[in-house]
Formats: structure tokens, C-alpha cells, sequence
């Protein structure tokens, strides 16, 4: 049986950055081979722009499709697509547009609305309530439509961090044991 975590990005949200470090490391210890999609050439500033990020996302996805196309993900029996920000778009968009949908289990970190025109999977959702980048009724709203359990930070910015560090490590760790939960509590 393949198991496969592929994980998506954002702008200024890596690999090595905790959302999507953590993520990695869990769906390694489950045995997942994990696929980061380093894409890159994203323009300079995308902050209050919708095409800036219209554009940010068409490399994103264009990049996906290159780093992935020996991938084989259709040949997988279980995927997870962690996506953060700009990645959720690019993630719901490339199962969309390779008929991943009835396989992938997404977790979307801080989605932007784009994410929900292509998303047709099961999911689960993280967003904090001052994310400048989503609108929090557009999303909750939305997830609700869609049936994507949203979890909410009060007080959190697009990395869904507050400032205080004892704060944003309590609430990383409860973010990761819901994410466990989601995915590995029935096996």
C-alpha cells in the first residue's frame, strides 16, 4: 500500500516552518512518503493585490505540476495534502485537476477563498480570526457549505500565531493533535 503526504507551501510559509515542519514529521511516523513542493519565482509583493496573487498562484500551480508530474499520486492508496495560505489553492486545484478528489484528505492551514472554487475533497480547516489575508465569515461561511470543519484561533495572524510564544506553542500543539485526530485516530 502507498501512502503519500504532499506538502504545499506558502509565499513566505515553507517546509521548515512549524505548520508544515510538524505535519511532515507526523505523516512520516505513519509511514507517508512525504513530498514537499518547493515552488518558487513568486512575485515580490502580493499583500492587497488580487492579482499579484492571481498571478502568485498561477506559478505556484504551474511549479506543482512540474515537481509532481513523476510523483504518481494516482497510484496511491491513502493522500494528504498539507497546504498553507496560497497552498491550499494550489493543493485543491492540482486534485481537482488530476481527479484526486475522492482520494485526498486535505488539511488546509489559513486557506485563502480561492481554495473552495476547486476543492472537492474531505478536509479539515485552521484559520485565525486576524488573518488580514481571509476574511473570517467568508471562510466560515464557506467552510460550513463545503462541510470542512473549521477550527478557529482567536487572535491569530495568517501563521496562526498571536506573538506569545507559550500561547503559540500550546496552540501549535493543539492544532497538530487535531490534525492526528483527523487523520490517524482510526488506524
Amino acid at each position: 500500500m502507498r501512502k503519500a503526504a504532499v506538502l504545499f507551501p506558502g509565499i513566505g510559509y515553507s517546509v521548515e516552518r512549524p505548520l508544515l515542519y510538524y505535519s511532515g514529521k507526523m505523516a512520516r511516523a505513519q509511514g507517508y512518503d512525504v513530498i514537499p513542493v518547493p515552488y518558487s519565482g513568486f512575485p515580490k509583493k502580493q499583500a492587497g493585490s488580487h492579482d499579484m496573487l492571481l498571478k502568485a498562484f498561477q506559478i505556484g500551480r504551474n511549479e506543482a505540476e512540474v515537481l509532481l508530474k513523476d510523483a504518481h499520486l494516482e497510484a496511491c492508496d491513502d493522500l494528504i495534502f498539507f497546504s498553507k495560505s496560497i497552498g491550499t489553492a494550489i493543493g485543491a486545484s492540482y486534485a481537482d485537476n488530476h481527479h484526486l478528489d475522492r482520494k485526498v484528505r486535505h488539511v488546509l492551514y489559513t486557506p485563502v477563498a480561492e481554495t473552495f472554487d476547486f476543492l472537492k475533497g474531505s478536509g479539515i480547516a485552521f484559520h485565525g480570526t486576524k488573518d488580514p489575508w481571509a476574511e473570517n465569515d467568508a471562510i466560515l461561511n464557506t467552510c460550513r457549505r463545503c462541510k470542512i470543519p473549521l477550527f478557529t484561533f482567536d487572535g491569530a495572524n495568517h501563521s496562526l500565531e498571536i506573538g506569545d510564544f507559550r500561547t503559540d506553542i500550546q496552540n501549535l500543539e493543539q492544532i497538530m493533535e487535531t490534525v492526528w485526530d483527523y487523520l490517524f485516530s482510526g488506524m
